[in-house]
């Protein structure tokens, strides 16, 4: 009877413990599930605040501090979602642009796209392109000879074959890049041989003189637009006859160039050899109207300059 007892003793403390280890275990999970979180609301007005909840479904935490989520707003994380590891709720005002563009995109067709496509091509191409020849003077005056300037060797273009790479957009050529050159045929210089006829008409200033003071120099040819001018009010706004130079204006000698041409530069026209001065000019003037591709020739009269007119003439510019 006694052992029995004991034993009905043993069993109700084997229980009533198995149920303070199950009450423990009860409340160590429901404490787990409702740990605490501080979790940040962010608002569309550029506030916030931070709750404490032991919820994690969006929608709870927000019912739980009474907060309402407008027609016109929106809520990250969504409002059936959990909150994630930034514990943060942001709210803002919905977004029309979204659909806007979604409905924009769904309402262009395929065929719209592929027709603003723009195709970029490249092409190899090779063509052929001269090389202008150079004219090269020979200075014959001071041989003594009379014979007129003349053309001893006629100048021919080069040739050259030239590659390129060129990109074309929708057919047009967009840009070209030199890959390569291959001369050809050598180009053949224009050879004019100057001699300088002095004659009884050289006037006042020597034209033989001004040929020996460039002697050796090898000139510029250029096509100047040429013209004439006096000394009166009309062509030069005065009527002393004194260049920029200093001097006293000469005719048939002095012309007036643009600053390209520094004062001394001596100028050889061959269409006017046959004037007084041999075709020999030298600058000692400046004007108002002269530019780098234009000179004036000073002459004695305003009759004169006016019949001269204007022409477009070969200079050899000794420098």
């Amino acid at each position: 009877m006694k052992t029995e007892k004991l034993s009905i003793k043993i069993i109700r403390k084997i229980v009533f413990i198995s149920i303070i280890l199950i009450g423990l275990l009860t409340i160590g999970v429901m404490a787990s599930r409702s740990e605490v979180n501080y979790v940040t609301i962010v608002f569309p007005e550029d506030c916030e605040t931070t709750v404490m909840t032991s919820k994690v479904l969006v929608s709870d935490i927000l019912a739980e501090n009474h907060i309402i989520i407008l027609p016109d707003e929106e809520v990250y994380p969504s409002e059936n979602a959990n909150i994630d590891f930034t514990k943060t709720i942001t709210i803002s005002k919905a977004t029309e642009e979204k659909t806007i563009v979604a409905e924009e995109v769904n309402s262009v067709s395929t065929e719209e796209i592929l027709g603003k496509y723009v195709t970029v091509t490249e092409k190899i191409i090779v063509e052929q392109v001269e090389i202008p020849y150079e004219t090269i003077t020979k200075d014959v005056s001071s041989t003594g000879t009379e014979t007129k300037d003349k053309v001893i060797q006629q100048g021919v273009n080069g040739l050259k074959e030239v590659k390129y790479k060129v990109k074309y957009q929708d057919e047009q050529e967009i840009e070209r890049n030199v890959i390569s050159e291959e001369v050809i045929k050598e180009p053949v210089n224009k050879i004019i041989q100057i001699s300088t006829k002095v004659t009884a008409r050289s006037g006042a200033r020597n034209a033989a003189s001004i040929a020996a003071s460039v002697e050796g120099m090898t000139p510029k040819v250029v096509n100047l637009n040429t013209s004439a001018y006096c000394s009166c009010a009309k062509c030069c706004g005065k009527s002393n006859g004194i260049t920029s130079s200093g001097a006293a204006a000469s005719e048939w000698h002095t012309v007036a160039a643009g600053a390209g041409y520094p004062i001394g530069t001596v100028i050889y026209i061959p269409a006017l050899a046959d004037k007084p001065n041999g075709g020999w000019f030298v600058v000692q003037d400046r004007g108002g109207a002269i530019s780098n591709n234009r000179i004036d020739i000073y002459m004695g009269s305003h009759s004169s300059a006016i019949a001269f007119g204007r022409k477009t003439l070969e200079c050899y510019i000794y420098q």
